[in-house]
């Protein structure tokens, strides 16, 4: 096995290739830098754009299919809306251009429970 870098978030999201942020359960979309300067230089560009975000840089391992070997994060991304409809408002965790705090609001706001008030009802 041979290590490789990537760029982690404080939600334990990874920078993809994709140019997004990835919960790690496909480790195949993950961005793997071969330098430690080329992931810091990453983190750099991507803080510098949302100064909310609290990144690392973490050296990984690669399996034998030249896969990194990750944790995925316990903090699921919001769901991608379908297409044609346009997103619920900006800040998702597709969204390159989000701020981690946007992220962080989608992601509470896709994991709280939804009910309905039947005394307000009627």
């Amino acid at each position: 096995m041979s290590e490789r870098f990537v760029v982690r978030n404080q939600l334990g999201h990874f920078w993809g290739k994709g140019k997004a942020w990835v919960d790690g359960t496909e480790p195949r979309t993950i961005l793997l830098c071969a330098h430690e300067d080329e992931a810091v230089n990453t983190l750099f560009e991507l803080s510098s754009r949302d100064i909310a975000l609290r990144g690392e840089v973490q050296a990984v391992a690669l399996s034998d299919k030249g896969e990194p070997v990750v944790e995925p994060s316990e903090h699921r991304l919001p769901k991608a809306p379908k297409p044609g409809k346009a997103p619920a408002g900006a800040g998702t965790a597709n969204d390159p251009d989000a701020t981690s705090e946007e992220v962080a609001r989608a992601q509470h706001d896709s994991a709280a429970p939804t009910h309905t008030d039947t005394a307000a009802e009627s």
